[in-house]
């Protein structure tokens, strides 16, 4: 089942805000950036990956919106497929034991900081989620590891540990994966 079709409409104003909506707005500055149910080519995938069947599909079936959001944030689109994967499996109705909820697995506070309104719209929660992890990537002087960490444990939890990642089993483990899947997904592309 792949991604419901939406629209999703974009316009950066004076100020660098990014606004969302999928309502069609009169205003002309918003464009399409999304539409949901696309059918996209699929890559190949060699036989000595570890890349399901499962993760290819969900990986074509976002793959219009993580381009375009990490073309709008700056970053690789290869490390948002990454973080996803690894928070979500690609599920954007996920939602942790501790309330993160979507995609990216924004907490409500989060959401809240990056101007996400609705946490399991994936165009709103992607970019959201992208917003935050550009905002770490500035704090951490662009080390994705300490990133990465600080979007597991909370930038704070960084800080805390002398700009080092945490010492918490869930953490440590979380930055591997995602760099594991980040880095094997730039060599494939």
């Amino acid at each position: 089942m792949g991604v419901q079709s939406t629209k999703v409409y974009k316009f950066v104003d004076s100020k660098g805000v990014i606004h969302l909506t999928n309502v069609k707005p009169k205003d002309s500055r918003y464009q399409v950036i999304y539409l949901g149910g696309l059918t996209v080519p699929s890559f190949s995938v060699p036989l000595d990956t570890d890349f399901s069947a499962r993760f290819v599909r969900k990986y074509n079936d976002y793959n219009p919106l993580i381009q375009d959001v990490a073309t709008s944030t700056d970053l690789e689109p290869e490390l948002l497929h990454a973080i996803i994967q690894v928070e979500s499996a690609y599920n954007p109705k996920a939602v942790s034991p501790k309330g993160a909820v979507g995609l990216m697995q924004l907490m409500p506070a989060t959401a809240k900081r990056f101007g996400v309104t609705d946490r399991t719209d994936p165009a709103f929660n992607v970019y959201g989620g992208a917003r935050y992890f550009n905002y770490l990537l500035t704090l951490f002087n662009n080390n994705k590891r300490l990133a990465l960490a600080g979007y597991n444990a909370g930038e704070n939890a960084v800080i805390r540990y002398g700009n080092k990642i945490p010492p918490y089993r869930e953490t440590q483990n979380y930055v591997k994966k995602v760099m594991k899947l980040y880095l094997a997904l730039r060599d494939q592309m």
